[in-house]
């Protein structure tokens, strides 16, 4: 065993067909030698740790077993999935993971015929594996399709309406719940309890199995005869466990829990009911962080840790202490003190207490601070009964994963005119997560509803007025979006005032140049109409800080006084503001206005850093420079040096 700890068995791997003679030593080796690797990759690469180190043993056993990728594995969300990346042709480029031009921080199938599924959001995997069952089924195909799913996601809706789908179509999914009691932050809710203590009875077992061969040696189970024979089983383990087991409540075969990190184990267990007919499920439990001692000790810090020392533990925080605030952080210490003056504030987010400060009103006010897990629709509508009953709900919900309640905001939100504060995190582009977690359409999937109020702030101090603003100069829905990162201000503490809703600010004056911005990118166009105006140009610069009302008395100034007007925002330019501006000058008559709008591409914008995708977007200082000098050309403004010798 000595002699085999020392081979390294990862650097024979590339694809899962080098795995399949390997012996078993070999194999727990690889294991060894994946986790390892991972942890060398993301002391200096970051990337997600923990969740991806917990899952080392399943992911070998799951290539060992099954036919990928002719079989289909389908990862839920995908910060578990690192190793079966680097087993999939893509250990040499690993090191590019989450970097522009690199490998994407989730499964792509762009990337890889061994990534089944796109998994950036929670919850859809055993939606999605039951869709490629049943068309496996209907093409008569042998083809085995998996579902890994975490604890965390089970906790989303759509996850329970395919349990409730799954025995509607004739399918043989293998669903693989990966349960290690946390998502991101601790998991919460019923869900959490009954896995914890859900059992197996060696007793049902062996009673279970004598029953099913005296139906079948009386040819008793036939195909119309299946659902009674589960339902009979299920009643069976009932009585003997004395429990009710959630899953086979739905009519799915339930294994389990054994141990996910007993290679051997889940190997047998997979090889055994690998050609089971009809829907199954395979309940492991793994430790986050598996394998790296401070990561196990604490999973949430090390769900996404940054750069730190492999030999120590130690996380190396990059940004100094005398730099801005990060903008969740400003959130999250303005709403305790909003909610220190007043007790019908509340505070709501759907498994992200850490990700958007939520925690510091977890700390202070316990009580009035509600994680619900990953289930933002849920969210949603929470904190709309919170509301219908007097209370003020803060419901924190990133931009992108705010999408998964839309329906919710419309029906029962913005329907009934209900004072619920729906503040979206990580507006705008959000950097190595990629196309899945970029906030790039809430202002245009949220302009057409009725009776919301839209807004952004420019700054630090305008994220505390908009709070304040809609807590108190308000009634009804009101949507605050701020981007990811540090802000603006070092001293980003200041009395908080109401503003006036619908009404927007000049910034500067200015007569060649009307530019129009929205939220935190008006502080990179400032610095580029500086650059311009070196040159001897003039240029207005209005903070519109509202999407929704618009100032209409600030563009009605703006279009008698210019003839070209750009607008900015760090969002799609698709039904955004620019969009909105263009409505309001068809619609009043301001025909002979040029508009050049300026934002985010009609299409998914990749992966890599905040920095250089907003170099590739054209939304940086450099960019908004060129966009606007372009405009200038184009509005035939004549540059000050000519105009001078024009004069002449």
């Amino acid at each position: 065993m000595d002699k085999l700890n020392n081979i390294q068995v990862l650097d024979k791997i590339n694809y899962p067909s080098d795995m399949k003679d390997l012996s078993m030593e070999e194999l727990e080796t690889l294991c060894s030698d994946l986790r390892s690797f991972i942890i060398d990759q993301l002391c200096n690469n970051p990337g997600h740790f923990g969740s991806s180190l917990g899952t080392v043993e399943l992911t070998v056993a799951l290539h060992y077993v099954y036919n990928t990728p002719y079989d289909r594995i389908v990862w839920d969300v995908g910060h578990q999935a690192y190793s079966h990346k680097i087993l999939t042709g893509r250990k040499d480029k690993f090191h590019t993971n989450r970097q522009f031009g690199g490998l994407a921080g989730f499964p792509n199938p762009n990337e890889s015929e061994y990534d089944a599924f796109i998994a950036g959001h929670a919850s859809n995997s055993i939606s999605a594996a039951l869709g490629m069952a049943v068309a496996s089924e209907l093409k008569k195909e042998n083809r085995h399709v998996v579902a890994v799913i975490g604890d965390g996601s089970m906790t989303g809706g759509l996850a329970f309406e395919a349990l409730n789908n799954a025995n509607s179509q004739p399918n043989d999914i293998l669903i693989i719940l990966n349960d290690n009691d946390m998502a991101i932050d601790d998991n919460v809710g019923g869900i959490r309890d009954y896995l914890v203590k859900m059992t197996t009875s060696p007793t049902y077992n062996r009673v279970r199995n004598d029953v099913y061969q005296k139906f079948k040696k009386g040819n008793l189970i036939t195909e119309k005869g299946k659902n009674f024979i589960l339902r009979f089983n299920n009643s069976l383990k009932s009585l003997l466990t004395k429990q009710q087991n959630l899953f086979e409540g739905f009519n799915i075969r339930y294994f389990g829990p054994i141990d996910g990190h007993d290679l051997r184990g889940l190997i047998r267990v997979l090889q055994n009911i690998k050609d089971l007919k009809g829907p199954k499920m395979l309940h492991i439990h793994t430790i986050k962080g598996k394998g790296f001692r401070p990561a196990e000790v604490s999973a949430t810090v090390w769900h996404a840790p940054g750069k730190f020392d492999k030999e120590t533990g130690e996380r190396i925080v990059v940004r100094a202490k005398d730099q801005p605030q990060l903008y969740q952080d400003v959130f999250g210490h303005t709403l305790v003190e909003l909610a220190e003056k007043d007790t019908n504030i509340v505070g709501v987010t759907p498994a992200m207490p850490t990700g958007c400060s939520m925690t510091y009103m977890m700390k202070e006010f316990p009580e009035r601070a509600f994680d619900v897990g990953i289930a933002e629709a849920h969210a949603v509508t929470y904190s709309a009964g919170l509301a219908k009953e007097g209370l003020i709900p803060f419901c924190n919900i990133y931009s992108s994963f705010m999408q998964r309640a839309y329906d919710q905001i419309i029906h029962d939100v913005a329907l009934q005119k209900l004072h619920v504060i729906l503040c979206l995190d990580r507006a705008g582009l959000v950097g190595e997560d990629g196309p899945t977690h970029h906030g790039a359409f809430d202002l245009a999937y949220l302009r057409c509803i009725p009776n919301l109020i839209i807004a952004s702030p420019y700054n630090e101090h305008y994220l505390r007025h908009l709070m304040y603003t809609a807590t108190y100069g308000n009634e009804g829905p009101f949507v605050i979006r701020y981007p990811r990162g540090q802000g603006e201000l070092r001293d980003w503490e200041c009395e908080m005032k109401t503003l006036e809703i619908g009404k927007g600010r000049k910034l500067k004056d200015g007569k060649d140049l009307a530019v129009l911005t929205i939220g935190p990118i008006g502080n990179a166009a400032r610095e580029a109409i500086a650059i311009v105006e070196e040159q001897g140009f003039s240029i207005a610069h209005y903070d519109m800080i509202f999407l929704k009302p618009l100032d209409n008395d600030l563009l009605k100034e703006v279009a008698e006084n210019f003839s070209h007007v750009m607008t900015i925002e760090n969002g799609v330019i698709k039904g955004g503001l620019g969009s909105a501006v263009l409505e309001y000058f068809a619609e009043n008559n301001y025909t002979n206005i040029k508009v050049t709008r300026v934002g985010l591409p009609d299409e998914f914008v990749t992966h890599g850093s905040v920095k250089k995708l907003t170099k590739l977007c054209e939304i940086d200082v450099n960019g908004l420079t060129k966009h606007i000098q372009t405009a200038l050309n184009e509005a035939k403004v004549m540059h000050p040096i000519l105009k001078e010798k024009a004069y002449k």
